[in-house]
Protein backbone atom coordinates (compact mmCIF):
# COMPACT_ATOMS: atom_id res chain seq x y z
CA UNK A 1 0.00 0.00 0.00
CA UNK A 2 1.41 3.61 -0.78
CA UNK A 3 1.49 6.01 1.75
CA UNK A 4 -0.98 8.16 -0.24
CA UNK A 5 -3.65 5.66 0.64
CA UNK A 6 -2.13 5.51 4.40
CA UNK A 7 -2.33 9.60 4.78
CA UNK A 8 -6.08 9.41 3.30
CA UNK A 9 -6.63 6.51 6.17
CA UNK A 10 -4.82 8.80 8.82
CA UNK A 11 -7.03 11.43 8.19
CA UNK A 12 -10.34 9.24 8.00
CA UNK A 13 -9.04 8.09 12.09
CA UNK A 14 -8.94 10.54 13.31
CA UNK A 15 -13.02 11.40 13.15
CA UNK A 16 -14.34 8.09 13.04
CA UNK A 17 -13.82 4.52 15.23
CA UNK A 18 -13.83 0.95 14.99
CA UNK A 19 -12.68 -1.39 12.21
CA UNK A 20 -13.80 0.56 8.62
CA UNK A 21 -13.90 -2.68 6.51
CA UNK A 22 -15.47 -4.28 9.20
CA UNK A 23 -18.15 -1.67 10.32
CA UNK A 24 -19.26 -1.51 6.11
CA UNK A 25 -19.13 -4.64 5.23
CA UNK A 26 -18.74 -7.42 7.93
CA UNK A 27 -15.12 -8.74 6.82
CA UNK A 28 -13.27 -10.51 9.54
CA UNK A 29 -9.59 -8.85 10.31
CA UNK A 30 -8.24 -12.11 10.99
CA UNK A 31 -8.68 -13.62 7.59
CA UNK A 32 -6.76 -12.90 4.27
CA UNK A 33 -9.54 -13.09 1.61
CA UNK A 34 -8.24 -14.37 -1.51
CA UNK A 35 -9.72 -12.07 -3.85
CA UNK A 36 -11.46 -9.04 -3.15
CA UNK A 37 -14.02 -8.34 -5.46
CA UNK A 38 -15.29 -4.45 -6.28
CA UNK A 39 -18.79 -5.07 -7.80
CA UNK A 40 -21.31 -2.06 -8.54
CA UNK A 41 -24.54 -3.34 -8.92
CA UNK A 42 -23.53 -6.70 -8.87
CA UNK A 43 -25.70 -8.63 -6.03
CA UNK A 44 -23.95 -12.18 -6.14
CA UNK A 45 -26.60 -13.99 -4.91
CA UNK A 46 -28.13 -12.56 -8.20
CA UNK A 47 -25.17 -12.60 -10.29
CA UNK A 48 -24.01 -15.79 -10.13
CA UNK A 49 -25.73 -18.74 -11.63
CA UNK A 50 -23.17 -21.04 -10.67
CA UNK A 51 -24.98 -23.10 -7.58
CA UNK A 52 -21.42 -24.53 -7.13
CA UNK A 53 -20.59 -20.53 -4.91
CA UNK A 54 -21.54 -20.94 -1.68
CA UNK A 55 -22.69 -16.57 -0.77
CA UNK A 56 -23.29 -15.42 3.07
CA UNK A 57 -24.31 -11.74 3.50
CA UNK A 58 -22.20 -9.97 5.94
CA UNK A 59 -23.91 -6.82 6.12
CA UNK A 60 -26.02 -4.52 4.43
CA UNK A 61 -26.66 -1.12 4.28
CA UNK A 62 -28.71 1.11 2.07
CA UNK A 63 -25.93 1.73 -0.92
CA UNK A 64 -23.74 -0.89 -0.05
CA UNK A 65 -23.30 -4.58 1.15
CA UNK A 66 -20.46 -6.79 2.14
CA UNK A 67 -21.06 -10.62 1.32
CA UNK A 68 -18.12 -13.54 1.40
CA UNK A 69 -18.34 -15.85 -1.93
CA UNK A 70 -16.43 -19.28 -1.35
CA UNK A 71 -16.08 -22.38 -3.54
CA UNK A 72 -13.42 -25.24 -3.04
CA UNK A 73 -11.04 -23.58 -0.58
CA UNK A 74 -11.12 -19.52 -2.55
CA UNK A 75 -12.81 -17.08 -0.14
CA UNK A 76 -13.27 -14.01 -2.32
CA UNK A 77 -14.56 -10.36 -0.27
CA UNK A 78 -17.43 -9.38 -2.38
CA UNK A 79 -18.73 -5.71 -2.21
CA UNK A 80 -21.83 -4.50 -3.49
CA UNK A 81 -21.78 -0.51 -4.10
CA UNK A 82 -23.78 1.89 -5.96
CA UNK A 83 -22.86 2.89 -9.29
CA UNK A 84 -20.28 5.79 -10.08
CA UNK A 85 -16.96 6.54 -9.47
CA UNK A 86 -17.56 8.13 -5.95
CA UNK A 87 -18.45 5.49 -4.88
CA UNK A 88 -15.77 3.11 -5.93
CA UNK A 89 -13.11 5.64 -4.58
CA UNK A 90 -14.45 5.30 -1.30
CA UNK A 91 -15.19 1.61 -0.34
CA UNK A 92 -11.83 0.95 -1.97
CA UNK A 93 -10.22 3.38 0.84
CA UNK A 94 -12.25 1.43 3.34
CA UNK A 95 -10.83 -1.74 2.28
CA UNK A 96 -7.61 -0.73 1.87
CA UNK A 97 -6.54 -2.10 5.68
CA UNK A 98 -7.69 -5.73 4.49
CA UNK A 99 -5.89 -8.42 3.73
CA UNK A 100 -6.43 -9.90 0.29
CA UNK A 101 -4.13 -10.95 -2.51
CA UNK A 102 -5.56 -9.66 -5.76
CA UNK A 103 -8.71 -7.10 -6.31
CA UNK A 104 -10.59 -7.89 -9.19
CA UNK A 105 -13.24 -4.97 -10.48
CA UNK A 106 -16.58 -7.13 -11.68
CA UNK A 107 -19.14 -4.93 -13.63
CA UNK A 108 -21.04 -4.20 -17.13
CA UNK A 109 -19.91 -2.04 -19.93
CA UNK A 110 -21.14 -0.91 -23.24
CA UNK A 111 -20.26 -0.73 -26.70
CA UNK A 112 -19.00 1.94 -28.67
CA UNK A 113 -18.21 0.10 -32.10
CA UNK A 114 -18.93 -2.89 -33.82
CA UNK A 115 -15.88 -4.49 -32.08
CA UNK A 116 -17.90 -5.47 -29.53
CA UNK A 117 -21.48 -7.53 -29.25
CA UNK A 118 -24.01 -7.86 -26.46
CA UNK A 119 -22.21 -10.54 -23.86
CA UNK A 120 -18.53 -10.00 -24.75
CA UNK A 121 -16.13 -10.39 -22.15
CA UNK A 122 -13.88 -7.68 -22.06
CA UNK A 123 -10.97 -5.64 -20.41
CA UNK A 124 -9.46 -1.95 -20.22
CA UNK A 125 -6.06 -1.50 -21.92
CA UNK A 126 -6.27 2.31 -20.84
CA UNK A 127 -9.22 4.04 -19.14
CA UNK A 128 -10.90 7.76 -20.18
CA UNK A 129 -11.79 9.12 -17.19
CA UNK A 130 -13.60 12.19 -17.41
CA UNK A 131 -15.61 11.85 -13.56
CA UNK A 132 -16.99 15.17 -13.27
CA UNK A 133 -20.44 14.84 -13.51
CA UNK A 134 -22.15 18.25 -13.58
CA UNK A 135 -19.97 19.49 -16.82
CA UNK A 136 -22.24 16.73 -18.70
CA UNK A 137 -24.89 19.03 -18.43
CA UNK A 138 -23.01 21.89 -20.38
CA UNK A 139 -23.20 21.34 -24.40
CA UNK A 140 -19.75 20.60 -24.94
CA UNK A 141 -17.82 18.69 -22.49
CA UNK A 142 -15.20 21.72 -21.46
CA UNK A 143 -12.14 21.93 -22.59
CA UNK A 144 -10.52 23.23 -19.42
CA UNK A 145 -10.60 20.17 -17.64
CA UNK A 146 -8.46 17.73 -19.65
CA UNK A 147 -9.58 13.63 -19.61
CA UNK A 148 -7.51 11.60 -17.57
CA UNK A 149 -5.65 8.77 -19.18
CA UNK A 150 -5.74 5.63 -17.06
CA UNK A 151 -3.35 2.60 -17.71
CA UNK A 152 -3.33 -0.33 -15.92
CA UNK A 153 -0.88 -2.56 -15.45
CA UNK A 154 -0.28 -4.37 -18.92
CA UNK A 155 1.93 -7.12 -17.96
CA UNK A 156 -0.69 -8.58 -15.33
CA UNK A 157 -3.52 -8.06 -17.86
CA UNK A 158 -1.66 -9.91 -20.80
CA UNK A 159 -1.33 -12.28 -18.21
CA UNK A 160 -4.98 -12.54 -17.17
CA UNK A 161 -6.18 -12.83 -20.75
CA UNK A 162 -3.45 -15.59 -21.49
CA UNK A 163 -5.17 -17.29 -18.34
CA UNK A 164 -8.77 -16.70 -19.76
CA UNK A 165 -7.64 -18.07 -23.45
CA UNK A 166 -6.47 -20.96 -22.07
CA UNK A 167 -10.08 -21.83 -19.52
CA UNK A 168 -11.49 -20.79 -22.98
CA UNK A 169 -12.75 -17.46 -22.57
CA UNK A 170 -12.13 -14.28 -25.14
CA UNK A 171 -10.92 -11.96 -23.11
CA UNK A 172 -11.07 -8.78 -25.42
CA UNK A 173 -8.78 -5.51 -24.86
CA UNK A 174 -10.77 -2.16 -25.62
CA UNK A 175 -10.13 1.84 -24.57
CA UNK A 176 -12.69 2.36 -22.30
CA UNK A 177 -14.69 5.82 -21.39
CA UNK A 178 -15.40 6.67 -18.19
CA UNK A 179 -18.68 8.59 -17.72
CA UNK A 180 -20.31 10.12 -14.16
CA UNK A 181 -24.02 9.86 -16.50
CA UNK A 182 -25.36 6.90 -18.50
CA UNK A 183 -28.38 9.14 -19.23
CA UNK A 184 -26.09 12.21 -20.87
CA UNK A 185 -23.47 10.09 -22.55
CA UNK A 186 -25.98 10.07 -25.22
CA UNK A 187 -25.83 13.28 -25.99
CA UNK A 188 -21.89 13.37 -26.22
CA UNK A 189 -21.55 10.07 -28.18
CA UNK A 190 -19.37 12.10 -31.45
CA UNK A 191 -17.17 13.57 -28.74
CA UNK A 192 -16.58 10.14 -26.54
CA UNK A 193 -15.84 8.20 -29.63
CA UNK A 194 -13.78 10.74 -30.64
CA UNK A 195 -10.98 9.73 -28.09
CA UNK A 196 -10.74 6.61 -29.48
CA UNK A 197 -12.83 4.87 -27.02
CA UNK A 198 -14.60 1.41 -28.08
CA UNK A 199 -15.99 1.12 -24.70
CA UNK A 200 -17.70 3.19 -22.37
CA UNK A 201 -19.01 2.56 -18.07
CA UNK A 202 -18.71 4.05 -14.97
CA UNK A 203 -16.08 3.60 -12.79
CA UNK A 204 -12.34 1.58 -14.07
CA UNK A 205 -10.70 4.98 -14.39
CA UNK A 206 -11.01 5.13 -10.99
CA UNK A 207 -10.52 1.35 -9.70
CA UNK A 208 -7.44 1.43 -11.75
CA UNK A 209 -6.18 4.64 -10.15
CA UNK A 210 -6.63 2.79 -6.72
CA UNK A 211 -5.31 -0.36 -7.69
CA UNK A 212 -1.90 1.55 -8.29
CA UNK A 213 -1.93 1.97 -4.62
CA UNK A 214 -2.79 -0.62 -3.50
CA UNK A 215 -0.45 -2.19 -5.47
CA UNK A 216 -2.13 -5.72 -5.46
CA UNK A 217 -2.27 -7.39 -8.96
CA UNK A 218 -5.84 -6.52 -9.65
CA UNK A 219 -8.20 -6.34 -12.75
CA UNK A 220 -11.28 -5.32 -14.05
CA UNK A 221 -13.90 -7.98 -16.06
CA UNK A 222 -16.57 -6.23 -17.82
CA UNK A 223 -19.44 -8.03 -19.44
CA UNK A 224 -20.88 -6.40 -22.65
CA UNK A 225 -24.77 -4.72 -21.93
CA UNK A 226 -25.25 -2.87 -24.73
CA UNK A 227 -23.60 -1.22 -27.71
CA UNK A 228 -25.22 2.06 -29.12
CA UNK A 229 -23.35 1.60 -32.48
CA UNK A 230 -24.90 -1.62 -32.88
CA UNK A 231 -28.41 -0.31 -32.01
CA UNK A 232 -28.65 -3.04 -28.57
CA UNK A 233 -30.05 -1.12 -26.38
CA UNK A 234 -29.34 -0.75 -22.55
CA UNK A 235 -33.10 -0.70 -21.34
CA UNK A 236 -35.18 -2.69 -23.98
CA UNK A 237 -33.09 -5.57 -24.51
CA UNK A 238 -34.21 -8.60 -26.53
CA UNK A 239 -34.77 -11.59 -24.10
CA UNK A 240 -31.64 -13.40 -26.62
CA UNK A 241 -29.38 -10.27 -25.85
CA UNK A 242 -29.76 -10.72 -21.94
CA UNK A 243 -29.54 -14.03 -22.17
CA UNK A 244 -25.90 -14.08 -23.63
CA UNK A 245 -25.22 -11.00 -20.80
CA UNK A 246 -26.27 -12.80 -18.05
CA UNK A 247 -24.15 -15.47 -19.13
CA UNK A 248 -21.27 -13.98 -19.24
CA UNK A 249 -22.05 -12.43 -15.59
CA UNK A 250 -23.75 -15.13 -13.93
CA UNK A 251 -21.13 -17.61 -15.57
CA UNK A 252 -17.95 -16.78 -17.12
CA UNK A 253 -16.80 -13.72 -14.68
CA UNK A 254 -17.26 -15.72 -11.52
CA UNK A 255 -15.34 -18.52 -13.33
CA UNK A 256 -12.89 -16.49 -14.39
CA UNK A 257 -12.50 -15.07 -11.17
CA UNK A 258 -11.78 -18.20 -9.41
CA UNK A 259 -8.98 -19.27 -12.09
CA UNK A 260 -7.11 -15.81 -11.23
CA UNK A 261 -7.17 -16.23 -7.05
CA UNK A 262 -5.59 -19.83 -8.54
CA UNK A 263 -3.37 -18.82 -10.69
Amino acid sequence: MKDKIKDVLANMKKYNRGTMFFEEFGFDPAIEYDVLVVAPGWNPVKTILDPSFKVTLLAQHAYSAGYLVEKEDIRMAWILTSSGATHILDYMIICSEMRFKKCIFAGAVGGLSGRFAVGDLCTAEECISAVYVNRYLDETLPEYKPLDIIKPDIEYTEKIIALAKDSGYDLKKGKVFCTDSFAMEYSHLDEIRATGAELIEMETGTFYTMAELYEIPSIALLAVSDNSATGDPLFGRSDEKKKLYQHTRGYTIPDLIMKIAKS
